[in-house]
This record gives C-alpha cells, sequence and structure tokens, in this order.
C-alpha cells in the first residue's frame, strides 16, 4: 500500500555559474555588481531535490510537489519559464532578495512561514526537500531551520537515495566521511532531507508538463508576499575577487599531515 506525501522542496535562484560574480558594497549593505542583470537560474542543489520529488511523487499516487522560492519576482519568472517543462510541481512564491549576502535564519523564517500558509497542509505527511548545500546561501543551515521552526526533528544531509517502504518506513542513504555512505531509517514522515547529487539524470523538457505548471506559476507569482530578508547592520572591510594560481608539485608517499600543512601555508601566503 502506497503512502501519499506533501513534498515540499525549498529552492532559491541564483546568478549562472558562468558569470563572474563581483561583490561590491551599497547602501543598503553588500550585493554584487549588476545582479539584477546577471541571468539566474535554480540552485543546482536545489534541482536535484525538486528531480528527486517528482520521481517519488510518481511513484505514491496521491503525492504532490511544492515548489517554495524566495526571491524577486521578476527573476522568479524567468526561471520558472524553464523549470516548468521539467517535473510538475506547484510554486510557491516570495517575494524577496535571493542575494547570498541575507541572513540565513531570516531566510528560513520567510520560508517556513510560507510553507503553513499552504492550503491544506499535512505536518504529519510532510517531506520537506532542499539542497544540502547552496549555490548562494552555502550556510548549509537555512534548510535545516526551516525543519527545526516545522517541528521536524529527523533531519538527514548529504542524501542521495530516499527509498520508501512497503510499510511506510523511510530509507535513507546518507553521505558521510571517508567517501562512504550510511544507511538510516524513518519509521514515518514528517523528515527533512538535504539532497546532495541524488541518482536521477536531469529530465528533458516537456511541453506539456510546462504548461499545466505555468497555470499556476502566474498566478503564484501575482499573490506573492513580500519578506524582509536582507543584510542590514552587515558590513566588510575589503572584498575581492579570487586569484587564480595555480601551482603543481607532485611528491609520492606524502603523508596527509604533511600535505594539509603545504595546503594551509600556501593559501595563507599573500
Amino acid at each position: 500500500m502506497s503512502t501519499p506525501y506533501q513534498i515540499v522542496v525549498c529552492g532559491s535562484i541564483v546568478p549562472d555559474p558562468l558569470q563572474t560574480l563581483e561583490p561590491i558594497a551599497t547602501p543598503n549593505g553588500p550585493a554584487l555588481k549588476n545582479e539584477m542583470m546577471l541571468p539566474a537560474v535554480l540552485d543546482p542543489w536545489a534541482k536535484h531535490a525538486l528531480y528527486e520529488a517528482a520521481n517519488l511523487a510518481s511513484k505514491q499516487p496521491g503525492s504532490k510537489v511544492y515548489l517554495v522560492s524566495l526571491g524577486p519576482k521578476a527573476k522568479l519568472q524567468q526561471v520558472m519559464m524553464t523549470m516548468a517543462q521539467k517535473v510538475p510541481f506547484e510554486l510557491v512564491a516570495i517575494d524577496g532578495s535571493s542575494s547570498g549576502f541575507t541572513e540565513a535564519s531570516e531566510v528560513a523564517a520567510a520560508l517556513a512561514a510560507a510553507i503553513k500558509a499552504i492550503p491544506g497542509v499535512d505536518l504529519t505527511r510532510l517531506l520537506l526537500f532542499g539542497g544540502w548545500e547552496s549555490a548562494s546561501r552555502g550556510a548549509g543551515s537555512t534548510l535545516q531551520m526551516v525543519g527545526e521552526q516545522l517541528g521536524i526533528i529527523n533531519q538527514f544531509q548529504g542524501v542521495d537515495k530516499l527509498t520508501c517502504n512497503a510499510d511506510g518506513t523511510l530509507e535513507v542513504l546518507e553521505r558521510i566521511e571517508g567517501g562512504k555512505h550510511q544507511v538510516s531509517k524513518c519509521s514515518c514522515p514528517p523528515a527533512v532531507l538535504g539532497w546532495a547529487t541524488g541518482m536521477l539524470p536531469e529530465p528533458p523538457n516537456n511541453p506539456q508538463i510546462g504548461m499545466v505548471n505555468m497555470r499556476s506559476i502566474m498566478p503564484a507569482l501575482q499573490k506573492a508576499q513580500p519578506a524582509a530578508v536582507g543584510a542590514q547592520g552587515l558590513s566588510f572591510a575589503s572584498v575581492s575577487l579570487p586569484k587564480q594560481q595555480r601551482t603543481t608539485k607532485v611528491i609520492k608517499d606524502m603523508p596527509a599531515d604533511e600535505i594539509a600543512s603545504e595546503i594551509v601555508a600556501w593559501v595563507s601566503q599573500d
């Protein structure tokens, strides 16, 4: 007997990884140069989470996927025109800054409030998906805080595979240190799963799915509530782009401690 789930994916929009990002100081705090002009994409880690969510929902009749995303409405609309053709989902949009300089706790509070406001949301059937990491908010803490604010205790990070058993239990394959995995079991939802790369390829574009999704995406963008997230009160002594430098040295049978010491010394040079 399959168990229907409510799967909520938290995913932010980020500048296209192929773009050169230059940090600058503005009257409203730190930002990126020409940030609103940079082409945006859905965060790569969140993409994996969304594809895994859609795959799970297709195998569990009655399940539904929601994508909760915080960002400027104009940018969200651009990104959703592409993402809408990938997998079925219902968008929950929040109008606010998608900058990587925003405070993770403020973002988590806005996301948690939006999830609680989803009509008919049932926390006992909720699976909260998101990226283990992020291309903008790489603190690795936002998803965890969203789960905590929703009262979800069972949290798994670095997930590569999720198996839903016939008895309703969840089996989670998590990454751990040393390039290994561990298998964890969860008796039932709710649960938080921070996805790594998962096991699925990127699905091809499907215009029919896109048309169905766009019927709900445009109204969701029009109803997007503003969220007060930012970087007020923060200041940086200096900002600069990383230096492009490559130094190669080949040594056999060097202890790991000595390798680490040399890397630290090299990084510390300036």
